[in-house]
């Protein structure tokens, strides 16, 4: 009967993606981001549980920002009683505006959260302008 319940809970959900499955076989999961503008950047953080530092890639290219994290396996040859942890591939690409400097674009992954750090360029930035009179 658990198990019917939460069956029927996750049919009502509307965010739940499937995976994609490509041609070799993989599985390549959209992950979940959120982004952040402040005056000097935007900050994109990306949910990429399970992925290690060295299995990240992120580019920057011809205006597209590029996520990938490879997922290993966890363990190999077990027999779970319940397995509910998708492995797979993350993959997400994002259009990235002129106002971004590229050249300063940084990011770091710690406890399986991609933080993508987009400077923007002085142009952009708001500036105060200083009024004069008497």
């Amino acid at each position: 009967m658990a198990q019917t319940a939460l069956t029927k809970r996750e049919e009502k959900r509307t965010d739940i993606t499937t995976p994609e499955r490509t041609r070799g076989g993989g599985v390549i999961y959209t992950p979940r981001c959120d982004i952040l503008e402040s005056e000097d950047e935007l900050v994109l953080y990306a949910d990429l549980p399970g992925v290690q530092r060295q299995d990240v890639e992120v580019r920057f290219e011809n205006g597209e920002l590029t996520l990938y994290g490879h997922c290993a396996s966890r363990q190999e040859g077990v027999d779970y009683v319940g397995c509910e942890y998708g492995v797979g591939d993350y993959y997400r690409t994002f259009t990235i505006g002129e106002s971004i400097d590229s050249d300063k674009i940084a990011a770091e992954l710690k406890h399986g959260v991609l933080t993508v750090h987009l400077p923007k360029r002085e142009a952009v930035k708001p500036k105060r302008i200083a009024v004069k009179g008497e």
